[in-house]
């Protein structure tokens, strides 16, 4: 929470957070632990030396690739061509064969000729005296080669080896392997995966990665466990907090229909500013309209329309009439509705504008009004029996007043 406060400041929206997000633990920020070396406790056995007639040539071509300037295109094109040519002669021992595919490789990837690289890498695994270490992270490094071109099942059988291969093996490549069985749609295994994950790092006092609990969130989303969303999208906006994550809070709310908890957060973001397109804008001014708070609504909706963020349609300015209406705000209703009304016939709209005429005792005024919206057959019965009102009210006052009657509020029309 403090790290929330920190970046978003206090006031009314954090009232607004504490009240959709209720107790988040919090959990420590920890600094970036240094992982430990693998092997480190395990034996592998002695590193195959590299021969010296071998070495003589490779040598030299090894440097070049680790130099302090990276080669041209054209270097690395020619450095490939003499590696390839070192196989067999002078260095023709497996482990020696290793080294150059490995050489081979880089060289390729270099140039972003991944399934060369891809092939160079899988022959230097296919030695049998290729060395342990550099077994396993050249075979994670294939899995990524294998992502980069959305082969997902190669990826994915790469990393079960590797799990398999690896004493201690780290959560970034286990994670990788989730999200590969997500591509695969092979959910329960890549769920099972995440949930393992992130549950060892909150154990440990860590914060999960974003990228772990947005991969999360996406699988309980598409099992439909909306309860375990909400549950990680307040992690996300606690500990990472940005608008999208608020937005799809807001968004899940809206689904299981949980409206005030949905307002609180469109609120929220409007607050901050962070409600930038019509639609959102929209969409918080009805919220406000459904919780009887029809005044906000009037206020969001003429910010946006003054802002030219909302469009001035006869749909959305019949709304801001509407609202002003049921907020009793009859002198800022009318506008909206006369506005709404000459961009439209439809009687509905006139029919809205002639009432609030009636709200505010100009009933001469609503008398033409209705006698438009009588034309539209799907209010003219509405329309007319207002009309009829307004008539017979009229001619009542008028007599009334003939007769010297005393009646507060009373003008003859």
């Amino acid at each position: 929470m403090k790290l929330l406060q920190q970046r978003m400041g206090l006031g009314r929206w954090w009232l607004l957070a504490v009240l959709v997000l209720g107790p988040v633990q919090p959990w420590a920020v920890s600094e970036e632990a240094t992982e430990q070396r693998q092997y480190q406790d395990t034996k592998t056995r002695q590193r195959q030396a590299v021969g010296q007639a071998c070495a003589n040539q490779l040598e030299p071509l090894q440097a070049a690739l680790q130099g302090d300037s990276a080669p041209s295109r054209a270097q690395l094109s020619e450095l490939i061509e003499q590696l390839g040519s070192l196989v067999d002669r002078p260095c023709s021992s497996s482990y020696e064969k290793s080294q150059i595919y490995n050489l081979l490789g880089y060289s390729h990837y270099s140039l972003e000729q991944y399934p060369r690289a891809i092939d160079n890498y899988l022959k230097m695994l296919a030695e049998p005296e290729v060395d342990d270490r550099q077994k396993v992270a050249t075979r994670y490094t294939v899995a990524q080669l294998y992502f980069i071109q959305e082969d997902y099942g190669r990826a994915a059988r790469q990393l079960e080896t590797w799990l398999k291969e690896t004493p201690e093996p780290g959560s970034d490549g286990r994670m990788l392997l989730a999200q590969a069985y997500y591509y695969l749609k092979r959910q329960d295994e890549s769920l099972r995966l995440v949930n393992q994950i992130v549950a060892e790092a909150l154990s440990s006092g860590k914060i999960p990665k974003e990228s772990w609990w947005s991969l999360q969130r996406v699988l309980f989303y598409e099992r439909g466990e909306y309860q375990k969303v909400i549950a990680v999208l307040k992690q996300l906006v606690t500990h990472y907090p940005g608008t999208r994550y608020w937005q799809q809070l807001g968004g899940i709310f809206g689904q299981l229909e949980r409206s005030g908890d949905q307002l609180a957060v469109m609120d929220l973001l409007h607050l901050q500013r962070q409600l930038k397109d019509q639609r959102q804008l929209l969409s918080l001014a009805y919220l406000y309209l459904g919780a009887e708070v029809p005044f906000r609504a009037a206020r969001i909706l003429d910010e946006g329309l003054s802002s030219g963020v909302i469009e001035p349609t006869a749909k959305n300015l019949e709304t801001l009439g509407g609202a002003w209406q049921l907020a009793r705000e009859t002198d800022k209703a009318l506008p909206a509705l006369q506005r709404a009304a000459n961009l439209s016939d439809s009687g509905a709209i006139a029919s809205r504008l002639a009432s609030a005429y009636l709200d505010a005792n100009d009933n001469s005024e609503a008398e033409p009004v209705f006698e438009a919206a009588a034309a539209d057959q799907n209010v003219r019965k509405t329309a007319r029996q207002w009309l009829q009102y307004v008539r017979s009210e009229a001619a009542r006052r008028e007599k009334l007043m003939e007769m010297d009657a005393d009646i507060a509020g009373c003008q003859l029309i």
